[in-house]
This record gives structure tokens, C-alpha cells and sequence, in this order.
């Protein structure tokens, strides 16, 4: 169990990007984050693990964010990272495996292993001695994807991890997700493709600024919290 208890952050310092988000993921789940441009999700996520000054708490089976810090994996959106750093998909993978390590620690054998393991679960096990600049968008995020599995993350938080990226990527990350679901971890995803949510998720937080709705897609993923999240001008009838 995760709990998000009023998280709130501002740009800053003076305008409200989000305001006292509060929810309770109870059970491993797939949740998508969702929302108009500018409400926030990005925030919400960076002001929840406290990457950016905020206030509110996260909690995990009643321990505080710095008790179970090491048990989150977090993906940026690919746009944030620079391509051009000369380091190779196999050493971006095992970034992955710092955490859980003493400080100047060596990589050892049976943790390349785990590094070889990752990488042939997103099909990119021939791609592990390019740069990273090599890859296309797709097979990058598979990359990062792969890096939260050697952490063994037990909540991940992946923005917009979709954006962009070739149908062939997407399949296989969500096929890769689902498994982790089922292998106890809870996953949080910013998510833009209204087309995707009955398909892709278990659970939603529909947000602008503040949180809009909470809860299962079937209960919430209605016409009226959509026009809650996005306003008028989304359809919510007859297609999206």
C-alpha cells in the first residue's frame, strides 16, 4: 500500500502547479496519471518522491518516503535526458543497480548477469554495447525500462514512457508491466492517450492541479470527470 497524503508544489515558489493531491493505492497495481497540459502530472510525481521542493508525504505501509526510498524507480520523460553523454545501453542499465550498492562499490559478475537479463527482457540484448545516441526513441525507453528492473523497484514511476516511441516498443513495455504487476509492484505512469486507458490500466488519478478523481478505470474513466479534467472542449461523445 502507497499513500499520497496532500501533496503540493508551485512554480516557483508563487503559482499553483498542484494543490493537497491526496489518494491510497492499496493493492499492485497499473495506475495511470492523467490530465490537460500544464495540470501537473509531472509535478506530482516529482513533488511526491520530493525531487522538487514541495510538501505533503508519501508513505508505504506506514513508513516514511526516506525508509523505503531505494524501493522506487523513477523514469523521467525521455526529453529530459541527454542523448549525446557518451555511455553505452548496457551501462545506462546497470545505473539501475546503484542504489542497492555501498558507495564505490564494483559492478560484480552475477550483477552484470542481472544487467544481460534486463536487456533480454525488452529485446535489446544486441544493442548492449552501442551509445545510447544510437538508439531510436522506442528502443531507448525500453533501455530505461530495463534499468528498473535490475533496481527491483517495488513502486515505479515511468512519465509519459509512450510518447513517441514505435508500436513494436510499446507492446513489449506493456506487456513487461503487466508482468511486474503481477510480481507485486505498483506502477504510476503519465499517460496522454485517452484511447489507451480501458486497455492499459487498472486504476486512474485524473488531475488538474487538483485531484479530480481516484479509483478504478471502470468507475471513473466517465464522460463527466473527463469534462471535469480537461473542460468542454474534450469530446466525450463519440470519440476522443
Amino acid at each position: 500500500m502507497i499513500t499520497f497524503s496532500s501533496i503540493s508544489a508551485t512554480y516557483d515558489g508563487i503559482h499553483q502547479a498542484v494543490e493537497s493531491v491526496s489518494f491510497v493505492t492499496e493493492k499492485p497495481s497499473i495506475v495511470g496519471i492523467i490530465g490537460p497540459n500544464g495540470a501537473g502530472k509531472s509535478t506530482f510525481i516529482k513533488a511526491a518522491l520530493q525531487l522538487i521542493p514541495s510538501t505533503g508525504s508519501v508513505t508505504a505501509d506506514d513508513q516514511p518516503l526516506a525508509a523505503f526510498q531505494r524501493r522506487i524507480a523513477y523514469v523521467e520523460q525521455k526529453s529530459a535526458i541527454d542523448y549525446t553523454f557518451p555511455i553505452t545501453v548496457k551501462e545506462v542499465v546497470s545505473l539501475g543497480l546503484y542504489p542497492n550498492m555501498r558507495l564505490l562499490q564494483r559492478i560484480r559478475p552475477t550483477q552484470w548477469a542481472q544487467v544481460n537479463t534486463a536487456l533480454a527482457a525488452v529485446e535489446m540484448t544486441d544493442f548492449a554495447d552501442r551509445q545510447i545516441g544510437e538508439l531510436s526513441g522506442g528502443q531507448f525507453q525500453r533501455v530505461l525500462i530495463a534499468r528498473t528492473l535490475v533496481q527491483e523497484a517495488d513502486f515505479i514511476f515511468l512519465d509519459e514512457p509512450f510518447a513517441g516511441i514505435d508500436a513494436a516498443s510499446e507492446a513489449i513495455i506493456v506487456a513487461l508491466l503487466r508482468q511486474l504487476r503481477e510480481a507485486g509492484k505498483t506502477i504510476f505512469i503519465v499517460h496522454h492517450d485517452l484511447g489507451k486507458i480501458t486497455e492499459y490500466f487498472d486504476a486512474l488519478v485524473m488531475l488538474n492541479q487538483r485531484l479530480i478523481a481516484y479509483g478504478s478505470v471502470a468507475d471513473v474513466f466517465t464522460d463527466a470527470n473527463l469534462t471535469r479534467t480537461f473542460g468542454d472542449t474534450i469530446i466525450v461523445k463519440g470519440g476522443m
